[in-house]
Order: structure tokens, then C-alpha cells, then sequence
């Protein structure tokens, strides 16, 4: 069994999965970062708030305007924060737009990849017809 282990960890598939998948978290941080830090600021200051992850709508309970989100929850107010919504659906736009810019590269820098050689037509035509006299 620690044979088969070793044999299943030793594939490329593998390794190259998990490199990706460690690569991957951490570039989640820095666009979280990057999108918290730098993006909704900026948009939070054109749309008139600088605290953009704050914006919710109370849809069932008692709280005071103003009140941020983290002690509208904690509260027991039924909220829908359409902040934190936004700031996702960014992180999403980023990392989407960063995987297709790193795939286009990739799929560049990569010679395309050949059609395997088959039989010819000819050689197709002679098969069939050894086929047709047997």
C-alpha cells in the first residue's frame, strides 16, 4: 500500500495539481487584498462611503442605521450585504481575467500540438479492399 502511495504521489499530475493548487491560494490572497485594499476604496469613494463592505440591507430586524455589519449580524438581524457581494463578484472578475491572461500566454508560448499520424488515404483504400477480396 505505501508502494501504490508513493507511485500515486510520484506522478506529474499530481505534484503539478497541488503546486497549483498552493500557487492559487495564494494569489486569492493578494487579489483579496488588492480588491479590499486598492479597488474598493477607489470605488467606495466615488460611490460616496470609503467603507464599501459595510453596505447591507436590513431585511428583518431591529437595527440602527449606521450600524456596521459585523454587529448587524451578531445582533440577529436578517441582512443582505450586497457589499460583501460586490467585492466578491470583483475578487471573481480579477482572478478570471488574470487565468485568461496566463492561459493566452501559455496557449502562445506552446507550439499546437500535432494530429497523430493515421494511414493514408490510399493505405485505407488498400486495406478495404484486401478486406473486399478475402
Amino acid at each position: 500500500m505505501i508502494s501504490e502511495f508513493k507511485a500515486f504521489i510520484a506522478r506529474g499530475n499530481v505534484l503539478d495539481l497541488a503546486v497549483g493548487v498552493i500557487i492559487g491560494a495564494a494569489f486569492g490572497k493578494i487579489v483579496s487584498s488588492m480588491t479590499d485594499d486598492v479597488i474598493m476604496p477607489v470605488i467606495g469613494a466615488i460611490v460616496g462611503d470609503t467603507d464599501f463592505s459595510n453596505k447591507y440591507m436590513v431585511l428583518s430586524g431591529n437595527v440602527a442605521a449606521g450600524t456596521p455589519l459585523a454587529a448587524a449580524k451578531e445582533a440577529g438581524a436578517n441582512v443582505l450585504a450586497w457589499g460583501s457581494f460586490v467585492t466578491a463578484v470583483i475578487n471573481f472578475l480579477i482572478l478570471a481575467f488574470v487565468i485568461f491572461l496566463i492561459v493566452r500566454q501559455a496557449n502562445k508560448a506552446m507550439p499546437p500540438a500535432e494530429a497523430p499520424a493515421g494511414p493514408s488515404e490510399v493505405e485505407l483504400l488498400t486495406e478495404i479492399r484486401d478486406s473486399l477480396k478475402k
